[in-house]
């Protein structure tokens, strides 16, 4: 999969968590809404459970998005799979459930979308390490995803233990040199929030062959943002109409659809 606008000629709109305002996030409900709204790729997150799976939740709990408490490394792959992670988010999606990462991939290959996955485990990265490559035995699922992490150090070491893995850092602030940044870590994509954007540090990342995914958040903080006096939709406009973000990304894919449409048709 090509991620870079100078490669595919387009954007990537990317849900985060999938469509997340639309179905519950992380799951095959939000991955299937995500790509009905116009959506190419998808911002997932994984942990790993007690029996060394990896799964689709964004805390380290199931207590915010299932209809039960618990650590997920304390329970097994099958007691998460058990969990009702719809019927918090509306009635409509009782009886979701929690995907593994391999499902997820799975799903994301059928529909035609592409998969950016945050690491979120934090008590055994070596055993997430192991059963991630595992996952991504398969060259054509590896070519699927592009995996995301704060922890850019732990990006590179992935990167060394899996052939030809896509990495993405997340970036939630400046730095003096954004290339240097992605160099040091061997990444493939800066992940850049919105607060944190620039057009002079996105040029210089395309110079070096670096990837960028704006995070622009959903509707309601953009127009906060705009009554605070900061043009947040004109900006986005003019950087999506000089080519300077390969992949827009929020909660909203609609939102995002339309406004990458009104630039780029």
């Amino acid at each position: 999969m090509q991620w870079l606008f100078s490669e595919t000629g387009f954007v990537h709109v990317c849900g985060h968590r999938g469509h997340s305002i639309a179905a519950p996030e992380n799951t095959v409900a939000a991955l299937r809404a995500n790509r009905a709204a116009g959506g190419t790729t998808a911002e997932i997150d994984t942990v790993l459970t007690r029996d060394g799976e990896i799964v689709v939740i964004h805390d380290l709990t199931v207590d915010r998005t299932t209809n039960a408490t618990g650590v997920v490394a304390d329970m097994t792959l099958a007691e998460v799979q058990a969990l009702d992670a719809g019927r918090w988010f509306g009635s409509a999606f009782a009886g979701e459930r929690i995907p593994t990462l391999a499902q997820a991939i799975a799903l994301a290959r059928e529909i035609g979308l592409g998969l950016e996955v945050e690491v979120k485990e934090k008590r055994d990265l070596p055993r997430y390490d192991a059963a991630l490559a595992r996952v991504l035995s398969d060259p054509a699922d590896r070519d699927a995803v592009m995996m995301i992490s704060f922890d850019h150090v732990h990006l590179r070491a992935l990167k060394a233990q899996i052939p030809g893995l896509k990495t993405g850092g997340i970036c939630h602030a400046r730095y003096g040199d954004p290339v240097a940044l992605a160099r040091s870590a061997d990444l493939d994509e800066l992940c850049i929030d919105l607060s944190a954007f620039h057009p002079d540090d996105a040029r210089a990342l395309h110079r070096a062959g670096i990837a960028i995914r704006c995070h622009a958040y959903r509707p309601q903080t953009i127009a906060a943002v705009e009554r605070a006096g900061l043009p947040a939709r004109d900006d986005l406009r003019r950087w999506l109409a000089e080519g300077l973000i390969d992949t827009l990304s929020g909660d909203d894919v609609d939102w995002c659809a339309t406004l990458v449409a009104e630039v780029r048709s």
